[in-house]
């Protein structure tokens, strides 16, 4: 819960409006963004919400959301010579900002849609490609592994247990990030052969957007997503 605040004259807090105006995405998106942690926040005595400005524009810089803030600025001024960086300077930022490659494994073709549509968020910062079973998955991983995986566990054909199991045997997860969505319970799991160590649950069934702020916060960490483990 967002504790409460007193803003002096001199904070930089924004509003969640002005949170969504400048990263361009929707407020109820910054709203499941602040109750993921992937955007800190405070409240004032009056109970609304303040993000830092210093946050958002990490954030901002990590996926690339909401563009050039310095462009904006321009263009309020009405004197964009004024504040706008070397074009070689702009260049350089593009060039080094980190692109993910997200593989989504599902048999749901509009289930799929959905969750492109929720992720288009990040704009650029992720490349998302789809496959329906476990088989075509290890054949795209074999010609290029993706920096994550989301993979159900209900597949028709080789399953995601099978999938997985075959991935550690090949050693393709060295720097992969997976996530495997499933209702399983973990005894469920366990009685199907369990899952390798490196594998983290998410609780199915999952919306698209609760999906991408997962990958959200997999993308500001780089760290193995701490899981939702199923109860026993």
């Amino acid at each position: 819960m967002s504790q409460v605040i007193h803003l002096g004259p001199g904070a930089r807090m924004l509003t969640t409006r002005e949170v969504a105006s400048r990263l361009g995405v929707s407020l109820r998106t910054v709203q499941l963004w602040v109750e993921a942690d992937i955007l800190p926040a405070a409240r004032t005595p009056g109970g609304h919400r303040r993000i830092p400005y210093n946050a958002v524009e990490a954030l901002a810089l990590s996926t690339g959301l909401g563009g050039d803030p310095l462009a904006e600025q321009a263009r309020r001024q009405g004197n964009p010579a004024a504040v706008l960086p070397r074009a070689s300077a702009l260049d350089k930022v593009r060039r080094e900002a980190r692109h993910h490659d997200v593989l989504l494994v599902a048999d749901d073709s509009e289930w799929q849609t959905q969750c492109a549509s929720a992720l288009e968020v990040y704009s650029s910062a992720v490349s998302l490609r789809f496959a329906e079973t476990g088989y075509l998955a290890l054949l795209q991983m074999g010609q290029r592994p993706p920096d994550l995986l989301i993979t159900n566990l209900e597949l028709p054909g080789m399953d995601g247990f099978a999938m997985l199991r075959t991935l550690e045997r090949c050693e393709m997860v060295t720097g992969m990030a997976v996530l495997a969505l499933t209702a399983l319970k973990a005894d469920e799991i366990a009685a199907r052969g369990g899952l390798p160590g490196w594998v983290e649950l998410f609780s199915w069934p999952v919306s698209p957007e609760a999906l991408a702020v997962r990958v959200g916060r997999w993308m500001l960490t780089q760290r193995p997503l701490p899981g939702v483990h199923p109860d026993v």
